[in-house]
This record gives C-alpha cells, structure tokens and sequence, in this order.
C-alpha cells in the first residue's frame, strides 16, 4: 500500500510539472488523487489545508512582505545602499562589495531573495556598469547577494520553516540515544541565522575581491571621504535605525516576530510620511498590490503543499527514507554531504517556500536521527535552498538581474557560478560548525 501510495502521489506530482502545471496545481491535484485513492473523505483535504493557513505565526509572513514593500517606497532601502556606496573608497570591486552589503542591509528588512534583487539591483547594477564593470559580472554578483535576503533574519523562508516543523517531534529513539531536543520556533530561527548570514556574505565578498582583481575593477579614484561617510550616514539613519528595532526587539524578547512586522510596518509608515516624506497614497496602494500578490502566491503554495506533507508523514514515507540514508553511512559529515548536495538539486528546480513545506516533513527526520539540532538543520537548509535564486533553471534572481540589465540570463549564470561555489564551500563550513548556527540562540537564554 505505500509503495502503490509513493507511486500515485510522487507520479502524479511530477508528471503536472513535467507538462507544465504550476507547483500549487501539482501539489493540490496529485495530494486529492492520492486521498481519493486511499478512499478518504475529500472534506479531510480542506480541513487539512484551512488549518495550515489558520496559524498565528504565519501572520508575520504578509506584515513582513509588507514591510518590506513600504521600505522600499518609502526610500529606505535606497538609502541603506546609499551608505554602502559612501564605505567600498577605492578597495578593489568597492561598488561590488558595496551590492553584496547593500543586499545584507536590505534582506535584514524584507526578508526575500527576489525583493533584495530587485530593490539593490535597480540601484546597484546600473552604477557599477556605468563605472565600468561588465554587465554580466555585475548582474551575478547581485542575483548572488540577493540570497542573502532569505538568510538574513527576519527571513519569510524562515517563518514557513518554522511553521512546518511545528509539533514534529524527535522519534523516541533518537532522543534515547542523543537526549531532548530543542524545539523549534521562528524567534530561535531568526537567531540562528545571523552569524550564518555574515559567513556566506563573507564569502561572496572574497569571491567579488578575487574577480575584480582579475578583470581589473578598480574602486573609487578619490579614496574614502569621511566627510561623504558621514553625510550619508546622517542622510541614512533612520533606514539603519530600521533593522536595528526590528531585530533588537525579536532579540531582546521585547516582541515575538509576529509583533515585529508589525512594529517595522508602523515604523515605516512614520519614517516614510513625516522624516522622509516619499510616502504617499499611490506608493503605499502599489506596495499594498505587491503584498497581496506575493502573499497569495504563498499561502496557495502552502495550503497545497501541507496536505502533501502530511500524506507523506501519515504514510510513513519520511521515516523509509531516513532509514534509507542511516543505511548508507553512519558519519554525521556523509549525511550533511547528501542533505547539502540534495538541497542544491531541489533549489534549481523547486521554489523555496515549496521545497521547504515538502521537505521538512521528510528530512527533518532524518536530522533527528543523526542527532542534528532542528534549529541548526532549518539555518542549513534555507542557506542551500538559497543558492537556487542564483542557479539555473529556475533562479528568481537571475531573471530579475536579466530584467535590469537586459542581457541573457545564460551569460549571467555562467558568470555566477563561482558565487555558488563558494556558497556551498561556506555552507557546508555552516553545517559542520553547529556552534555558528547555535551559539548565539544560546547566548540569549534560548
């Protein structure tokens, strides 16, 4: 019976993409095929759904994507790349590098790979062409940053990671063997993933200085004004007074991430209105379109893919695999190696938020048996899934680098491979260092 039940829900599934049915048409129709099969009452598919979408902490998901929206109207983010601008001074690929921070500052108030690309990249990649870079050059190192926007906290992949790892409990004999696990929630997540952020930010800004030596982007003649750094810092406070009480009170536990987004919305709309005064009726109504867009898009995505989820989980089929991959080996580093390199595969070509609400019901499993931190395998597997934005077929970021640019997104790509690479070099410095991910949790009484 499970194996017959493998066969309709996975066939099925990939045969809708295989013809070209969105992945919310794909997941719905192959889990319905599957409950009628069983002979299960389709009201059960509804009621499964309707509670997926029904969460308290999904609320932080539109406040958040609508933060960031306001943001961006409001010309916050416009200043945050601003005073990156004003610091790269003649340091080799300075406005480069100047993109990657920019993307850091931006994600860590939208929280969305695709928003950081298209918000940095109207500004950055113009700016860097006309300083001489190569157009493809500076389109992949900012469809390469903007994973940064679902790593950096407040995160919406996070939020949803959170949410599907809701009340999945370690298997009895893993805690036998390993003891208690920590539970996961969104505000220990939003933690987990600073220090994770700044490693792979790191990395792309070593990466950026060893291409720009090679092709020879110079920065600024002028060297560094502190006069400039100064000014823009004035002219930017308030955008960098943003990320700080958004994450300061998810930190401090002044407010959970839910009471966050709210927060950053009203402080938007006060800074926007009243200090920047850029904010108005037909920018608050776009970003407001914006919002519910994207949100819709989400919320479809998971009310399809929770009822898959549980298909999954009810037969079994998390736990058949997680015994699959303990068969193959037994060290820890072998397992990370095939979650990590699994995870790239599924980023080309699945959607983020997909992946992670099909996938955690079958992977968390086998982290637990492993006797990984759930926290810490929720920081790995969004930081992988990440580096689907920048790669090929699917990678949001390249077509929106190409929209701006206007050049292939097959030049782009070439151009963003090593980007990736070093991605995946520091990722799995990520995974085999779990103190990165939880050190700072700790540090803060979680």
């Amino acid at each position: 019976m499970e194996n017959e039940i493998v066969t309709i829900l996975f066939g099925s599934f990939l045969g809708l993409l295989v013809l070209g049915a969105p992945i919310t048409v794909a997941l719905g129709v192959s889990s319905l095929i599957s409950f009628l099969y069983l002979g299960d009452n389709p009201i059960k598919f509804v009621q499964i759904a309707f509670t997926s979408v029904g969460s308290f902490p999904l609320m932080a998901l539109p406040a958040f994507i609508l933060a960031g929206a306001l943001m961006e109207a409001a010309g916050i983010s416009k200043r945050l790349i601003n005073v990156a601008e004003s610091m790269a001074g003649p340091f080799t690929g300075g406005l480069s590098a100047a993109t990657v921070m920019g993307c850091l500052f931006f994600g860590a108030i939208s929280g969305s790979g695709p928003a950081t690309t298209a918000a940095v990249g109207m500004l950055m990649i113009p700016a860097m062409i006309k300083r001489g870079y190569d157009r493809g050059y500076a389109s992949a190192v900012t469809a390469s940053a903007g994973g940064l926007g679902i790593v950096i906290p407040p995160s919406i992949p996070m939020v949803i990671f959170g949410i599907a790892a809701l009340g999945m409990m370690a298997p009895a004999e893993a805690v036998e063997k390993y003891g208690t696990f920590q539970t996961v929630s969104i505000s220990k997540l939003f933690i987990a993933g600073f220090i994770p952020a700044f490693v792979i930010a790191g990395s792309l800004l070593i990466m950026n200085w060893i291409m720009c030596k090679r092709h020879g982007y110079t920065g600024n003649s002028d060297g560094w004004s502190a006069r400039n750094i100064l000014c823009e810092l004035y002219r930017g406070f308030w955008s960098l007074m943003a990320p700080v009480v958004i994450l300061g009170g998810i930190y401090s536990g002044f407010f959970t991430p839910t009471e966050a987004a709210i927060v950053a919305i009203f402080y938007t709309l006060f800074v926007g209105i009243f200090i920047y005064r850029e904010l108005n009726f037909e920018t608050m109504n776009r970003a407001l379109e914006t919002t519910t867009w994207l949100s819709g898009r989400v919320l479809l995505i998971l009310f399809t893919a929770t009822v898959f989820g549980r298909l999954l989980v009810e037969n079994q089929i998390p736990a058949i695999i997680a015994d699959g991959m303990l068969s193959l080996t037994d060290s820890i580093y072998v397992i990370w190696a095939l979650i990590i390199f699994f995870l790239l595969f599924v980023g080309m070509f699945m959607e983020t938020l997909a992946a992670i609400l099909i996938l955690v019901p079958v992977m968390l499993p086998v982290a637990y048996n492993m006797g990984i931190d759930p926290v810490h395998f929720g920081v790995v597997m969004i930081c992988t899934l990440g580096i689907g934005f920048q790669t090929p077929p699917l990678g949001e970021n390249l077509f929106i680098a190409s929209g701006i640019s206007n050049i292939s997104i097959e030049n782009i790509s070439v151009r963003a491979l090593p980007f990736a690479a070093i991605n995946t070099t520091a990722i799995f410095i990520i995974a085999f260092f779990p103190e990165l991910s939880l050190w700072l949790p700790r540090m803060f009484g979680y």
